[in-house]
């Protein structure tokens, strides 16, 4: 298993309604992200700078690198694109985060 934690940004004003699809998550969507060994999912908000902090562990064997190509992904990245900051296709645009401290 392996944890992966990255930043996003939301755009100013976007935070209710980003919460709010997030509570509507599609389940074709939640479906297809575990299906490709996500799970264990968490996204923080840092409500000074509207960065997005998200945490998830993918499972041994994961298809993760195959998402960007589905055409459920690039449906949800359209719907969100309005709300934060995205690389051309509406990608949110993420920042790799390094892990520096782990307590079990």
């Amino acid at each position: 298993m392996t944890t992966r934690a990255f930043r996003m940004k939301l755009r100013p004003g976007a935070v209710d309604e980003y919460r709010r699809r997030h509570d509507e998550l599609w389940p074709d969507l939640a479906d297809t992200l575990r299906g490709a060994g996500i799970h264990d999912y968490s996204i923080f908000l840092d409500e000074e700078t509207l960065h997005l902090f998200a945490v998830l562990k993918l499972r041994d064997g994961h298809s993760a690198e195959s998402l960007p190509g589905l055409p459920v992904m690039q449906r949800w990245w359209d719907y969100m694109a309005d709300l934060m900051e995205t690389e051309p296709g509406n990608r949110p645009r993420e920042w790799p985060l390094t892990p520096i401290f782990h307590l079990e």
